[in-house]
């Protein structure tokens, strides 16, 4: 029997483990199983290359819970440890044994040195996070006089005690006994919970407890003929050791991709809309599969989806950095050895090699929106409502996808025809005519509520857009800064000969004293600080007054309630426009009303007509307006 002390740099260095090492305590059981599958794939490796030629019998790691005896227990059939391994890569806190064994037993197979997990030489110490005392049971996979099994064993302090053992069997097994504060963890179901989120796609079987099964009986039938089954209780394997983002696209189906996503999601019940396989080994290493789920208005509930590996070990959910923001709204599993971590594999670092592999999915999603828009277009469209928002995101925040997506950005009109920027851009010219001007796209972000607007300007032939999503406020604002010769107005911003203003005005049936004193008489009927009354010569058949809200103001409020703009846009009053129809002839009728009780009564109802075409009429004047209506019909 051996004893001494741990070499480390200070006696405070188990407390600083378990206190601030690792950000999240239930990460030791992640980090104790990736060290048993490190073993297992060194062993597969030195068979490989012919330094083990026993054979390797089943392999399968194990995790026990005795609640009892207060313990877990890892099991594994890897390399072993000799007591010389033990002191020193136990005993020597931070010396990682597999960045050791990847220089000495280096192969032509860069797959099998990236199967090798563990780079940081701390994850075994965070058992002290939650333990009061750890074992170790060890035997090597070497044979020879001085490779007994070996028993290790330290309860947090920087003594530990170090003797031969009895055990038979090929392999590491590490017992925790666990401390007061951390029986959550002697819960079968927290231990289910905790494999599940890890060790989901482990390289090797994961067996944790046993679960009913039903198994066919040899040579027995019911009397229909079909086979008689029973239940039977055999070890719970929670792993898929060969998921589908490690296999060739080539050989993969359709079906794959769906089974897979119900895999990783089995509480979402909606399809995604397509996939994108990531798969290169230069200049660095990257599988995985993204897919693109339909978008809820929601954009914040959609993130943190996407799963990051580190050769099949689960790291986190928190992907900002090594995917760009805008796609951080896909759902999906990436999986690379290239990407720097912290210690406690937890949190990416800044990094040159991130922003490689950043730009490198950025590509490989812009390649294949570019490529289903080439080669079924009328397919592309109908799923353009459920993925531009990640479009107009990307085009928003990453000038580099910008330019990829020009080609395949789509506009659709309220009659659902879609348009390329360059063929909408053709087509309003051709209606407007007018080249020595901004070309004018009018839009509406409610059918309905401006559905009066959108009539008159359609009568005069104008083409409307739809462009009721949540982030379009944004997005046409960046469309204006990147089309120089373009001008977004809402069709509600202004009167249709104002929006596209035209050359010819068209003439007044009042002259400029009669608006001058008209104007005062609708003035002592409205609200003056939020309307301001302004004259124009539309049609006849227009409506007598209409509602305007002037574009920059309106959009400016819109984007301060988005957290763009300036903050202090979204404190100040609305602010209107009351357009006043020169040509209407209830117009005429008011100035023809010699008192001012009857003037007041049909300002008041044109008034209120205007504010109801636009939902701004509501409580006390709202009823007002029903029973003045009411008079006027007796």
């Amino acid at each position: 029997m051996e004893q001494g002390k741990i070499n480390v740099q200070t006696e405070n260095i188990f407390p600083i483990i378990k206190k601030f090492l690792y950000s999240d305590h239930e990460i030791f059981l992640r980090e104790l199983i990736s060290n048993a599958v490190d073993a297992t794939q060194k062993l597969k490796t030195l068979a490989s290359v012919g330094k083990f030629k026993d054979e390797l019998g089943d392999l399968t790691i194990r995790v026990d819970v005795d609640k009892k005896k207060k313990t877990i227990s890892v099991h594994d059939h890897g390399i072993g440890m000799t007591a010389d391994e033990i002191k020193k890569y136990i005993n020597e806190v931070a010396f990682s044994s597999a960045e050791e064994f990847v220089k000495k037993f280096k192969t032509k197979s860069e797959a099998e040195q990236n199967a090798i997990i563990g780079h940081f030489g701390l994850g075994f110490y965070s058992s002290f996070m939650v333990a009061d005392k750890v074992e170790i049971e060890s035997k090597t996979y070497k044979k020879g006089g001085s490779t007994r099994a070996i028993h290790w064993e330290c309860d947090g302090s920087p003594n530990y005690k170090l003797e031969e053992s009895d055990r038979q069997e090929r392999g590491t097994t590490v017992t925790l006994y666990m401390d007061k504060d951390s029986k959550e963890f002697l819960e079968e179901s927290r231990i289910l919970e905790l494999l599940n989120k890890y060790s989901k796609f482990l390289p090797v079987p994961i067996e944790f407890g046993t679960e009913k099964v039903t198994e066919e009986i040899e040579g027995e039938k019911d009397k229909d003929g079909n086979p008689k089954t029973k239940e039977v209780e055999k070890p719970r394997i929670i792993n898929n050791t060969d998921p589908l983002w490690r296999k060739p696209p080539a050989e993969c189906t359709d079906e794959d991709y769906k089974k897979f996503y119900r895999e990783l999601y089995p509480y979402t019940f909606e399809e995604p809309l397509f996939h994108i396989h990531l798969n290169v080994d230069y200049p660095f290493n990257l599988t995985g599969i993204l897919y693109f789920p339909k978008i809820k208005k929601n954009i914040e509930v959609q993130k943190n989806k996407i799963q990051l590996y580190s050769n099949q070990v689960f790291v986190t959910d928190s992907v900002e950095g090594i995917v760009p923001e805008f796609l951080t709204l896909l759902h999906g599993v990436i999986d690379s050895p290239d990407i720097p971590l912290n210690v406690s594999r937890s949190y990416l670092q800044s990094d040159a090699a991130v922003k490689k592999i950043s730009n490198y999915i950025m590509k490989k999603v812009a390649d294949k929106l570019e490529e289903h828009f080439k080669k079924d277009r009328k397919k592309f469209e109908k799923k353009w409502d459920d993925i531009r928002v990640f479009i107009e995101y990307g085009m928003i925040t990453e000038e580099k996808f910008y330019e990829r997506a020009e080609k395949f950005t789509l506009l659709k009109n309220i009659e659902d025809k879609y348009f390329t920027l360059e063929e909408y851009k053709k087509k309003v010219k051709d209606i407007q005519k007018d080249k020595e001007k901004k070309i004018i796209y009018i839009y509406t972000t409610d059918k309905e509520g401006q559905f009066s607007f959108i009539e008159s300007a359609r009568e005069r032939g104008y083409d409307i857009l739809l462009m009721d999503g949540v982030l379009d406020n944004h997005f046409i604002n960046h469309l204006e800064q990147k089309l120089t010769d373009v001008q977004f107005k809402r069709v509600d911003a202004d009167t249709v000969e104002k929006l596209i203003e035209t050359k010819e005005e068209a003439p007044s049936k009042l002259d400029d004293k009669q608006k001058e004193g008209l104007k005062p008489v609708i003035e002592r009927n409205i609200n003056k600080e939020k309307f301001t009354v302004i004259f124009e010569n539309l049609s006849e058949n227009d409506p007598p007054a209409v509602v305007t809200q002037p574009e920059f103001m309106r959009r400016m409020k819109d984007m301060s309630a988005l957290g763009g703009g300036s903050p202090f846009m979204g404190d100040m009053p609305d602010q209107y426009n009351l357009v006043i129809n020169a040509n209407n002839p209830v117009i005429g009728k008011i100035l023809e009303e010699k008192e001012d009780k009857s003037q007041d009564k049909l300002v008041k109802q044109v008034y209120d007509l205007a504010l109801l075409s636009q939902n701004l009429l509501k409580g006390e004047e709202l009823n007002k307006f029903i029973k003045r209506s009411v008079d006027i019909i007796k």
